[in-house]
């Protein structure tokens, strides 16, 4: 069967051909949970089988392609160029190298950088972090959460729907909250995590805050998923780092970009 441009609706159906690699595809699994799903739209180049995907999440402030796959990429790229017409004219797109020249076709590109998958792969590692004096966050945190961000990560992407979920830690010095980290997807549905929105004030950098709360996170999703990922800059030596220390890996490389329609 010659393979064909299709709009996929079936949860199931996506979720087998995520399933072939789940450290790469976090986040799209986890946006197969109902807490997500309303904001997807799944495009795939299809014959008797699925042969590539791609997720478009439709946030109200700026669509977010996600064109992710291991080489070879031919048919990514063959549905890219059929996704064409379709797609908004503004939006931001997670890629997989090489794939940019095919969207180039219609769009300006605005290269954002390199960046690296990880995936927890050695959940053992994070026994040997104190977490003890972490503590849980919840929506009646989220004035304070909002100040630390504007303070120390002015470029987050925080979304206060996710307190609701119990997946964000904090430490606080001083009775001032100093360091968080928490998810940008989490379900336990799909059993699967996305850590993000992960900072330390400046004031109080390089005394192993920030890796204590991402222990205790991790140690909280480790009960309820299986998978846990992360998106960290290439560039970002002290980030990858601390990463690796608390039992993460490196998945993939990949690349960010904001497209302006031509």
């Amino acid at each position: 069967m010659r393979p064909q441009l299709v709009c996929l609706h079936d949860k199931g159906e996506i979720e087998a051909f995520l399933r072939r690699n789940p450290r790469l595809h976090v986040y799209a699994l986890g946006d197969l949970d109902d807490f997500f799903w309303p904001y997807t739209t799944w495009y795939a180049r299809q014959g008797r089988d699925i042969r590539a995907l791609v997720l478009v999440y439709n946030s109200p402030a700026l669509p977010v392609l996600l064109a992710l796959d291991d080489p070879p990429l031919a048919e990514l790229e063959a549905l890219l160029r059929a996704l064409l017409p379709l797609l908004p004219r503004r939006f931001y797109a997670h890629l997989s190298p090489g794939l940019a020249q095919t969207l180039a076709i219609d769009y300006e590109l605005e290269p954002h950088g390199r960046y690296h998958k990880m995936a927890l792969s050695e959940p053992a590692r994070l026994r040997a972090f104190d977490t003890s004096i972490v503590v849980p966050l919840g929506p009646a945190d989220r004035d304070e959460l909002l100040a630390l961000y504007r303070e120390s990560y002015p470029d987050n992407a925080f979304d206060p729907r996710m307190l609701e979920s119990g997946q964000y830690f904090g430490l606080r010095r001083r009775g001032r909250l100093c360091s968080a980290a928490g998810i940008h997807v989490y379900s336990p549905t799909y059993r699967v995590a996305a850590l993000g929105n992960i900072t330390t004030h400046p004031r109080y950098r390089g005394q192993g805050l920030g890796t204590a709360v991402t222990a205790a996170l991790c140690q909280s999703l480790l009960r309820t998923v299986k998978h846990i990922g992360l998106n960290v800059h290439a560039e970002n030596a002290a980030a990858i780092a601390c990463y690796e220390k608390l039992g993460f890996r490196f998945v993939a490389p990949y690349e960010e970009y904001m497209l302006y329609a031509k």
